[in-house]
């Protein structure tokens, strides 16, 4: 589909798989979940095919079988796996650069994500980004069932006409959400949704977040 450049005056991101290049820890924690449980690992790339929001589903589809394990246990279970080794994952190589280049244009910078609240926050600033954003909202628990209702607290809180607000994502639920919210969407597959996936959804697709420099 064709991008079509508007006078934005807000940019929303998606954190995980958006800025931050996490998809392949999810794959690596995930598997070690199936081994143990007998059941088949995925390749990143099956991994891109199955993964969705609510995370429940996805869950289901691997095999977890929530009358023997709960999902709330086992979606902890993960969280706690990933939590360890959330220092071994980085930013995307090119979002320091991309991030400043939106910043000197005079666009405004938030993030919303299903990524628990306070490790978004810790995360954001752990990795040099958070003072790009003016307001970082996340979840208030970590199962990543979704996030429409923040979203829409996030466009009530920006108050601007919401022709002007832009969300950049990785994923169908990010379609869904800035569909829900009523913003601009525009996709990137270089996270946790196939380029296949999103060629689907309809919505504009880029390649690169230096994409974003002649489009903004």
């Amino acid at each position: 589909m064709m991008i079509e450049t508007k006078n934005y005056t807000h940019v929303i991101w998606d954190w995980n798989g958006t800025l931050l290049d996490d998809a392949w820890l999810c794959v690596d924690v995930m598997n070690g979940m199936l081994e143990e449980r007998g059941l088949p690992l995925k390749t990143l790339e099956e991994y891109k095919e199955l993964f969705d929001f609510p995370v429940k589903g996805y869950y289901a589809r691997l095999g977890f079988d929530f009358d023997r394990e709960p999902f709330d246990e086992v979606g902890m279970e993960f969280i706690v796996r990933y939590n360890g080794r959330q220092g071994e994952t980085v930013l995307h190589t090119e979002v320091p650069e991309v991030l400043a280049g939106i910043a000197a244009k005079g666009i405004t910078q938030h993030i919303l994500s299903a990524r628990e609240h306070n490790e978004l926050i810790s995360e954001t600033k752990s990795l040099g980004v958070f003072n790009f954003f003016d307001r970082i909202r996340g979840l208030d628990d970590h199962y990543a069932h979704g996030k429409t209702d923040v979203g829409l607290r996030l466009v009530a809180e920006i108050g601007v006409p919401r022709e002007k607000i832009l969300f950049i994502g990785d994923t169908r639920h990010d379609a869904e959400v800035a569909s829900q919210v009523g913003i601009d969407c525009i996709l990137v597959p270089i996270g946790h949704h196939s380029e296949k996936r999103l060629l689907a959804l309809g919505q504009p697709m880029i390649y690169s977040l230096c994409d974003l420099n002649e489009l903004l």
